[in-house]
């Protein structure tokens, strides 16, 4: 008997004739995020995937749960295409288990099998309450569910199975540049993407010396809890200090919000091409500030070309937060330090703002020329959660 974890996933399955390219990103993704552990190969059988272990780790099952596009874990008993086998390794898990009752589930997909899935339950549930004390079946209500699938490549036979985030693998429908603060929302964002198998990049803009060093790292913080769910991540840190300083002394103060972030989507449009992304990623959410409404999301949407995804767009601040207690970012999120949004924040931004009035008041400014010295002084990191590495500049 060896011992597996039998990995199941949803939307995969119904994916046709591109189903393997994900199934072939989910092991690349599950290799990533176990590299650093003490398991054996990632096989692919049919609709499911084998990682063979030494031993039945609750550390590996947490780890790889997180992975997206797995629906549940089960620590298993891979056992041959033979009768006596599944009966052992049944009752070597009941005799492990808690519990007075029990139910045998069995599942057929090989059907060159002599029994049926009805004549397993009974052959094993036999087996089990001839060779133990106390145990008596139970199939509504049962302690222990003892389950059995029986496939082409062999026999696996657990008690229980972890639930997964779902979704579908990272990698598979491309490349996105997440703007990402300190705040609560954007990391929500990226991973509710990182969800729908978006590869995030991350961009953060960094007003040093109004905003301090350890700003940036809770930002990169932020991030390196996300790497739970895919592996490194790549960052871009961009030097927005003089762009602030730009609009502060050229433009209305009411536009301040306004044109400060229409030159962040021109600085992520720019990323995005470079890394060839599809996509930018925002935590934005109706309605919830001045720069978050309908009139003002369309305003500063005009300079990029590319789709701006809005993960938490209909979400309310309870369920954001929830959610961000469930991926571990809320207590990184919370600490006091500021971002350059919230430190060059008027009294009274502009909630629908003119787009003729915009493009007048950055008549004001540079714009071209910030944001090429900006570029120039952009930061790369690569960030898991072994630490950061592969620092660089664009």
């Amino acid at each position: 008997m060896n011992k597996v974890l039998l990995i199941k996933y949803g939307e995969i399955a119904l994916k046709g004739k591109n189903r393997f390219r994900f199934e072939d990103k989910l092991i690349h993704n599950l290799k990533e995020i176990l590299k650093n552990t003490r398991v054996g190969t990632i096989k692919k059988i049919y609709g499911r995937l084998l990682i063979e272990v030494e031993d039945i780790d609750q550390s590996i099952i947490v780890i790889t749960r997180k992975v997206f596009g797995i629906t549940s874990v089960s620590p298993a008993i891979s056992v041959g295409l033979d009768l006596q086998e599944i009966k052992d390794a049944a009752l070597s898990l009941l005799n492990q288990a808690p519990g007075l009752t029990f139910k045998v589930s069995t599942k057929r997909p090989n059907k060159n099998f002599p029994l049926t899935s009805p004549e397993i339950c009974r052959e094993v549930g036999a087996h089990l309450l001839i060779n133990t004390e106390g145990w008596t079946v139970n199939v509504h209500n049962p302690d222990v569910e003892i389950f059995v699938e029986v496939r082409p490549e062999g026999a696996f036979v657990y008690t229980q199975g972890y639930p997964g985030n779902g979704g579908l693998p990272v990698g598979v429908t491309g490349k996105a540049i997440l703007l990402i603060s300190g705040g609560i929302d954007s990391p929500v964002a990226g991973w509710l993407s990182m969800k729908r198998g978006v590869e995030i990049i991350g961009l953060h803009f960094h007003s040093y010396p109004f905003t301090s060093q350890r700003a940036k790292e809770k930002v990169l913080d932020l991030v390196r809890e996300l790497t739970n769910y895919k592996g490194a991540i790549k960052v871009y840190i961009n030097h927005f200090t003089e762009i602030q300083k730009a609009i502060k002394q050229s433009c209305p103060r009411d536009l301040y919000v306004t044109i400060m972030r229409r030159m962040m989507f021109r600085i992520a449009a720019r990323i995005a091409e470079q890394e060839k992304a599809l996509a930018l990623v925002t935590g934005e959410n109706l309605g919830q500030v001045a720069s978050q409404t309908l009139e003002s999301m369309n305003v500063i949407n005009e300079v990029v070309s590319l789709p701006v995804l809005r993960p938490l767009v209909t979400m309310d601040k309870i369920e954001i937060i929830e959610l961000s207690k469930r991926i571990n970012t809320f207590d990184i999120s919370i600490q006091p330090y500021e971002d350059c949004c919230t430190l060059f924040l008027p009294d009274n931004p502009a909630t629908k703002p003119r787009l003729h009035k915009v493009i007048a008041a950055e008549e004001n400014l540079a714009v071209e020329e910030l944001i090429e010295e900006s570029m120039e002084k952009t930061d790369i990191l690569w960030i898991s959660n072994k630490g950061t590495g592969n620092f660089s500049k664009i």
